[in-house]
């Protein structure tokens, strides 16, 4: 047993430093190309950091996307534990901002007590994790794979939402002009998400604790209860696991709800805590992005919040350094993709060193 928890060990170390190899060898290549842009690198630098950290704004800015790429990410991590892979956040994302937009706009204002912003929040929560419910449900009944379900989902939802602002009777806003853009009223006051702070030059919404909380929750779940046994068991081998009595498909289907919930409970916060409208191009990328971050973290929640702040960082200083050195934003992207790649040719090491570990 102790020479099992040792290689167990050994193994985790070995993930951790792989993940920061990861996110070394990206931020080194993403140097050299910003270099063959033909951009001095302190002038890339410097607005970098200026975006990413530079003044409460931006470090409000960023931990607020931190926020969505963390719930994401552990989703991805619960799912992982029965060695399932959810892709979907995008759509979970974008399925969680359009009930939460319909919430807000429709009914939520007038709720008292706080209820105002909880109720969207709820909403979303509760859309998103039947979205990602069904991931589960099709792989029980009907053996598809989780990857393809839930990337495909993922497209039905962004055009789920581009159809939702793009009609009247909907979500879009009334047309006054041939110049009113395809999106949503902007959300009622007492639907967006209160601030840490009450200072609007730093805009950090309660986001952050309630993110922070439900890590805690998705820790002890995974490590202290009965549901996070059953789906390591099912993880490690789903026929003995049945043979154990475990119920093999509930579990799968409420570890895809409960991962969708944080998925929709992300694009709720986006919405009511910075957007505070719904637009076509409202995911822009977050699921993705928490799904690198669920890889990153190798099932670790800590590592999850982890590679949450980093992202949130990168992508907010990669905005301000396409403003203000003209190094693309999409450069972010390729690091992203960069790491992707390396930790998909370390797999097979990794899942050799595994199963002594198991």
């Amino acid at each position: 047993m102790t020479g099992a928890r040792f290689s167990l060990a050994l193994h985790e170390q070995r993930a951790t430093a792989l993940s920061i190899a990861a996110v070394g060898v990206a931020l080194i290549v993403g140097a050299g190309l910003v270099a063959a842009i033909g951009v001095p690198l302190r002038e890339a630098i410097a607005a970098f950091a200026d975006g990413a950290w530079g003044s409460p704004y931006a470090i409000a800015a960023s931990i607020n996307r931190s926020i969505a790429f963390a719930l994401v990410g552990l989703g991805f991590v619960l799912a992982n534990r029965a060695n399932l892979t959810n892709v979907g956040g995008e759509g979970q994302i974008a399925i969680g901002g359009v009930a939460a937009t319909a919430a807000c706009l429709f009914g939520a204002a007038k709720l008292p007590f706080g209820l105002a912003f909880i109720v969207p929040m709820l909403a979303a929560c509760i859309a998103g994790g039947l979205w990602g419910g069904l991931v589960g449900w099709l792989k029980v009944r009907i053996g598809t794979n989780e990857v393809i379900s839930s990337l495909m989902l993922s497209f039905i939802a962004v055009w789920l939402l581009y159809g939702s602002v793009q009609s009247e009777a909907l979500l879009r806003q009334p047309m006054t002009s041939s110049s009113t853009l395809p999106e949503s009223l902007e959300i009622p006051d007492p639907t967006k998400l209160p601030l840490l702070t009450g200072d609007a030059g730093m805009p950090l919404h309660i986001g952050l604790p309630i993110a922070l909380l439900l890590a805690v929750v998705v820790a002890v779940v995974l490590h202290r209860t009965v549901f996070g046994l059953r789906l390591r068991a099912v993880g490690l081998n789903p026929l003995a696991a049945r043979r154990a009595g475990i119920a093999i498909a509930p579990s799968i289907v409420g570890v895809f709800f409960a991962a969708g919930a944080l998925g929709g409970l992300a694009g709720a916060m986006m919405l009511q805590g910075e957007q505070y409208s719904l637009k076509a191009g409202f995911s822009s990328g977050y699921g993705f992005d928490g799904l690198v971050v669920g890889l990153l973290a190798r099932g670790s929640v800590g590592g999850v919040l982890a590679g949450a702040l980093l992202f949130g960082f990168m992508r907010s200083g990669g905005i301000n350094m396409e403003m203000v050195a003209a190094v693309p934003s999409s450069l972010v992207l390729v690091m992203q993709g960069l790491i992707i790649v390396i930790l998909a040719g370390a797999a097979r090491w990794m899942d050799s060193n595994t199963g002594s570990a198991r």
